[in-house]
This record gives C-alpha cells, sequence and structure tokens, in this order.
C-alpha cells in the first residue's frame, strides 16, 4: 500500500520504502492514479471494482503503460476531491 503525507506547504509526498519522500507530481498521470486510490485506502481491485472498469485498467494507468482520458481523468478527479461523494453517486446508479 502506498503511504502519502500532506506537508505543512500543501504539497502532497509519497513515502518510499527506504523511507524519503517522493514530491507527487499532478501532472504525471501515473503518480496522480496511485495518489487518488492510497488516498482512498483501497487496493487495486477494490479502487477497480468501485470505479467498475477492470483492474487491468487500474494496473495500466498506474503502471504508466496507459493514462486515463476524458471521463475517466475527470472522475479521479472527483475522487480526489470528494471521495465519499464520488463513490456515493457511482453505487447509487448501479442496477
Amino acid at each position: 500500500m502506498m503511504r502519502v503525507r500532506l506537508k505543512a506547504d500543501g504539497r502532497i509526498v509519497e513515502i518510499m520504502p527506504d523511507g524519503h519522500e517522493r514530491t507527487i507530481d499532478h501532472d504525471d498521470p501515473a503518480a496522480f492514479v496511485r495518489h487518488v486510490r492510497a488516498r482512498c485506502g483501497l487496493t487495486q481491485a477494490a479502487f477497480a471494482a468501485k470505479i467498475e472498469v477492470p483492474i487491468e485498467t487500474v494496473r495500466n494507468w498506474e503502471q504508466g503503460k496507459r493514462s486515463p482520458r476524458g471521463p475517466a481523468r475527470a472522475l479521479l478527479k472527483l475522487i480526489d476531491s470528494a471521495p465519499d461523494a464520488a463513490f456515493a453517486a457511482l453505487a447509487g446508479r448501479r442496477r
């Protein structure tokens, strides 16, 4: 699981296994997806299920093999800013 920390200056940093901190670059799609998922405290499988995409999609995004586009990018931004509301809205639309 990815560990993140909010710094006093507003930056979000990822705590690496060796203890050093790496600033999360929101211009890097892979880092942003990892940040959003980690902030939610979900595994790749659980996150994929909540946003109704195959786990391979989340893996490809996080590994930088693919980048989320259009609606997926908008959804990730919404989850980043209001995760409870985003997941509640998604859950309400399932049949």
